[in-house]
């Protein structure tokens, strides 16, 4: 529910009354919800509004008696510092500005990998813009170039990323996404080229926005806003200059869940910590997938093809994922897992890494055939890609129909290329497990590493 607590804050001084109103109401109501659900702990911050309005502590106190728990009120620098946070939380390898836009300010600061700078707070926000410019865009626009005339550490974020994180932004973003015909519409991790994103703020803002098309994907509530935080896009990229926006749906809040959590859970790898449960909770043996990255791990290693760090990280994450489908019907196994894997509530990864994903338990499933592939995931994988998802999904073959799923068989039975040969072992009991359907799989994957295979027993 968006309240507008920050809309007249900064010509008035004040929250309005309707707007407290109305964040009391909702206060009331996740209340209620938090004693049906028996929540025992509970978080509670506020950022700019409640911060610089003259009656936040009155408002605060009101919310701190329906919510039954103490409410921390942010300063700048700390929301700044917990937005970081969510970055780090939700991206791989975060290198860049991160800037947050709320209501009533806009939070910037700089994150390489874990590694959080000193960040700064401005009075930039959708709420507070609108109310300090009286609704007119032309003086937004004065009020944004002076705030970022001599702000020297935008200059650091020159040809990194860009990370926007809020929600009028991600308005923006979705409507950037339907104008353009983008085939995948999961907003966390959404990509935009540092020039295209100049360009369409720049429409954006210079426009009345109920003409623009697909205008009805954005909610009503924060279409006014758009402008707004279409000016300070424009602005933000034409200083820092970066090599692409990144826009995120993690923030202040999943930063302070990230800042609670130990430095052991800090540092575990969200997808592939995400792939392993989803693996434990749909997977016949949990204990196969991890054996399947041993596995496929020594096939790699063998096989010639060079594999960057990222690209074995993926690797990893599909193995624990390569089963995730199997209580589907048969026909509908790739398929289902596709979906699951593509829309799924994964972070730390991209676009491109959610289809290779995708596309490699799919090949598993459904064969080597792009006959029936989705064409909104094709679009989104490179060459590379593509060819890696399709010799994973082909070892994967390999080792499903000769485990059944089940663990404690690929430790026993390795493969790798040997002497030119793409061998499979099946050593002792195993030599068993032999038969036409398990070397018609062997030849597929010999075919597509460039090789001859081979059943050693």
């Amino acid at each position: 529910m968006l309240a507008g607590l920050g809309r007249q804050v900064q010509t008035t001084g004040l929250l309005a009354p309707d707007a407290i109103a109305t964040a009391l109401a909702a206060l009331k109501r996740f209340r209620a919800l938090c004693d049906i659900l028996h929540v025992k702990k509970i978080w509670a911050i506020a950022t700019a509004a409640c911060r610089d309005a003259r009656n936040g502590g009155d408002f605060i106190a009101q919310a701190e008696r329906i919510c039954r728990t103490p409410i921390t009120v942010l300063s700048g620098k700390r929301e700044a510092h917990l937005t970081a946070l969510g970055i780090i939380s939700g991206m791989h390898k975060p290198d860049g500005i991160v800037g947050d836009l709320g209501g009533g300010s806009l939070e910037l600061i700089d994150v390489h990998r874990s590694r959080v700078r000193a960040g700064l707070t401005l009075p930039l926000g959708g709420l507070a813009l609108q109310d300090i410019s009286e609704r007119s865009i032309k003086k937004a626009e004065k009020f944004v170039e002076k705030a970022f005339a001599d702000l020297d550490m935008l200059h650091d974020g020159e040809n990194r990323t860009f990370y926007a994180v809020g929600g009028t932004w991600r308005a923006l973003a979705r409507l950037h996404m339907w104008q353009t015909g983008y085939p995948f519409h999961v907003m966390h991790n959404y990509r935009i080229a540092a020039r295209e994103a100049l360009e369409f703020s720049r429409l954006v803002h210079r426009v009345d926005t109920e003409t623009l098309s697909k205008i009805e994907v954005v909610n009503a509530a924060r279409r006014p806003l758009l402008a707004y935080a279409a000016l300070v896009m424009e602005n933000l990229v034409r200083t820092i200059k970066p090599k692409e926006v990144v826009f995120s749906v993690l923030g202040v809040r999943e930063g302070l869940l990230y800042s609670l959590l130990d430095k052991r859970d800090q540092a575990r790898d969200p997808l592939i910590t995400a792939a392993a449960d989803l693996n434990v909770l749909r997977s016949r043996s949990p204990k196969h997938g991890e054996e399947l990255i041993d596995w496929t791990d020594r096939f790699i290693d063998s096989s010639g093809l060079d594999e960057t760090a990222d690209e074995r990280r993926l690797r990893h994450a599909a193995c624990l994922l390569g089963d995730i489908g199997w209580r589907a019907h048969p026909d509908y196994r790739g398929e289902q897992s596709m979906n699951i894997i593509a829309h799924g509530a994964f972070v730390a990864i991209d676009h491109p890494g959610r289809a290779y994903l995708a596309l490699s338990v799919y090949f598993r499933h459904m064969g080597l055939s792009e006959e029936d592939l989705s064409p909104r995931l094709r679009e989104l994988a490179t060459t590379r890609m593509l060819d890696r998802a399709r010799v994973l999904g082909a070892a994967m073959r390999v080792a499903y129909i000769l485990t059944a799923g089940q663990s404690g068989v690929l430790k026993k039975t390795p493969m790798q290329v040997k002497r030119g040969k793409l061998t499979l072992k099946l050593p002792g009991k195993y030599a068993k497990l032999a038969s036409d359907r398990l070397a018609g799989r062997l030849r597929q994957l010999a075919r597509l590493v460039g090789r001859d295979p081979a059943i050693e027993v």
